[in-house]
């Protein structure tokens, strides 16, 4: 060797630890196998990973060891807290984590069917929604003539209009938009897509926006008003744009915390209350079962009363 030559020394490999590799597995599993969106996965794994640490600690955790009573245990852990999880979603959480471990053989045993099943009942608590006139203000504090405005108003019309999730918004891309047909592609759940009409209305917001204000290479038909205009990480951007519009018409919204699904609620409860079916309802709000369109039967009060009988009934029920 050289006097002075350099000597390098090759970098360690990182070795990656055994909760990351079950964690990388499992976002896998979800995705490939379940159809899971990003953030449902995110959501999954943080619940899971408590579970990991209410049942192990800092031990180097043996997920053969996991037992059924140690799953209903951390159930029941997770409903004595100040703020306790919702219980169907925690047991599907659960339940989906033990098939996992079931079908990659970490587990001897099923796990999953032995936990119990939460009842979901619809309709006990009525949807949250705004009225007709209360959605129209909150676009018109969103739309202004300004390239922020003219997006955020179109973002919010697809909510509003069309009965988009948040995720679903953000998530369009540019070749979605089928001009001829009149039809937008949208990337629903589970990475199911539906193919659904677009109002003349927002179809000339899209329009305004593309034509006018979309300066980017980027395939996302939303993205950043600031270079290098990137598409938005997720659909936290439609909350803060709802929550700002609410502040400035001083209305109180229905709900200590605002999320983009009120305006989605209010879509189907107005076309409850205008007469559509529940057939009509679940087509335009792309439901998958039945189930889900059922809560919003009870809010058409004026049709119930319609068909009730009087009470008492005169003579006595025969």
């Amino acid at each position: 060797m050289k006097e002075g030559a350099e000597i390098r020394v090759a970098e360690p490999t990182r070795v990656e630890s055994r909760r990351e590799k079950l964690r990388r597995e499992y976002e896998s599993y979800l995705r490939r196998d379940r159809g899971l969106s990003e953030r449902s996965i995110a959501d999954a794994w943080y619940l899971i990973a408590r579970f990991l640490r209410y049942r192990f600690g800092d031990e180097a955790e043996d997920l053969s060891q996991i037992t059924l009573v140690n799953i209903t245990d951390f159930m029941r852990s997770l409903q004595v807290r100040k703020a306790p999880y919702r219980v169907t979603t925690v047991a599907t959480s659960l339940r989906r984590f033990a098939q996992f471990l079931f079908k990659v053989g970490r587990t001897k045993t099923n796990l999953s069917l032995g936990i119990p099943r939460v009842a979901q009942r619809y309709g006990q608590r009525l949807p949250r929604h705004l009225l007709p006139e209360q959605v129209e203000a909150i676009l018109a504090a969103v739309r202004s003539d300004t390239p922020i405005g003219r997006r955020n108003y179109a973002m919010v019309l697809l909510l509003a209009r069309l009965g988009l999730r948040p995720p679903e918004v953000v998530s369009i891309q540019i070749e979605d938009i089928d001009w001829r047909s009149g039809e937008i592609t949208v990337r629903g759940k589970g990475d199911l897509f539906d193919r659904v009409p677009l109002t003349e209305e927002v179809g000339k917001a899209l329009a305004t926006y593309i034509q006018q204000d979309r300066v980017t290479a980027s395939r996302s038909l939303f993205v950043t008003d600031r270079a290098p205009h990137c598409p938005f990480e997720d659909a936290t951007v439609l909350n803060a744009i709802l929550k700002e519009a609410f502040n400035k018409i001083g209305i109180k919204p229905p709900v200590p915390y605002v999320g983009c699904n009120i305006l989605r609620h209010s879509l189907a409860t107005n076309l409850v209350q205008r007469g559509a079916s529940l057939d009509e309802i679940a087509n335009v709000m792309r439901h998958r079962s039945r189930a889900t369109t059922l809560k919003y039967a009870k809010l058409d009060i004026e049709g119930l009363r319609s068909i009730a009988l009087p009470w008492p009934v005169k003579g006595g029920v025969k």
